[in-house]
């Protein structure tokens, strides 16, 4: 009876402390972020309305943050992978960048660093002919993914915004590149 009472006792302690047992810290190292997708949306508006058109891929890459490990990222981009919800748009898109001269646009994110409970990069994103970098680009920490945009316009890749029935319909000079790169 004594020996049955003392296990009782003995698994009641063993529960205790297991159930308010954390993981162990070096399986998530919070200098590595491991990223398995990546998501490229370009949103804007023309004079009917607004449009949204993206282009969803896996792409498997660890960030080393704080290292002098491998610190950036990058991935080519079919120009011909987006999807607008709606062919004549995705038409549209691939006139517009020429798809058929510069079937793949590329990203490259360098220089990731802790900013606040964010991220700083540089990014350079290469669209037909022409490369855009941005210095000091916040990435937004979320939960899920790390979460980027930037302004561009058709006129800084020299690129002919697309119209629609003689000019009535224009697409604005101005769009927006969201990316998110998903953590695992």
């Amino acid at each position: 009876m004594l020996q049955r009472v003392s296990l009782m006792v003995l698994g009641l302690v063993l529960s205790f402390f297991l159930e308010s047992a954390k993981p162990i810290s070096f399986l998530t190292d919070p200098n590595t972020i491991i990223i398995d997708k990546l998501e490229i949306e370009i949103l804007g508006s023309s004079t009917i309305g607004k449009y949204n058109c993206s282009n969803s891929l896996s792409y498997r890459d660890t960030i080393y943050l704080n290292s002098n490990v491998k610190n950036s990222l990058k991935s080519e981009i079919s120009m011909s992978n987006f999807d607008c919800g709606n062919r004549i748009m995705e038409k549209d898109l691939r006139t517009t960048v020429k798809s058929t001269k510069f079937p793949k646009s590329t990203v490259t994110i360098t220089n990731i660093k802790p900013f606040g409970l964010n991220y700083k990069c540089n990014l350079n994103f290469k669209i037909t002919d022409k490369i855009l970098s941005y210095q000091n680009l916040i990435l937004k920490n979320n939960k899920e993914s790390l979460e980027g945009s930037v302004a561009v316009t058709f006129s800084e890749i020299a690129l002919e915004p697309p119209t629609k029935m003689g000019g009535i319909i224009k697409v604005k000079d101005e769009f927006v590149i969201h990316f998110n790169l998903h953590k695992a």
